[in-house]
C-alpha cells in the first residue's frame, strides 16, 4: 500500500498525525506531511486507513 497526501487541500486539522504519527508529521506551519513516500510497512496499513477515513478534506489517498 502507498499513501499520498494532497497538501493543496489539507487544512491542518492534523487528525492524520494524531492517528498515524509513524506515517504523518506536521510541518512548522501546522500542515500535515507524509513521512513515508515508498510502500508502507504492513504494520502501518491499518493506521493509514484510519487516518484517511478521518480526514475532513479527504486529502489522503491510499493505493494498493
Amino acid at each position: 500500500m502507498r499513501v499520498h497526501l494532497d497538501a493543496g487541500i489539507c487544512q491542518g486539522h492534523n487528525r492524520c498525525y494524531a492517528l498515524a504519527p509513524a506515517v504523518f508529521d506536521v510541518d512548522e506551519y501546522g500542515q500535515a506531511v507524509q513521512r513515508i513516500d515508498d510502500e508502507l510497512p504492513s504494520e502501518l496499513e491499518a493506521r493509514a486507513r484510519l487516518a484517511a477515513a478521518n480526514c475532513p478534506e479527504y486529502a489522503i489517498t491510499l493505493t494498493d
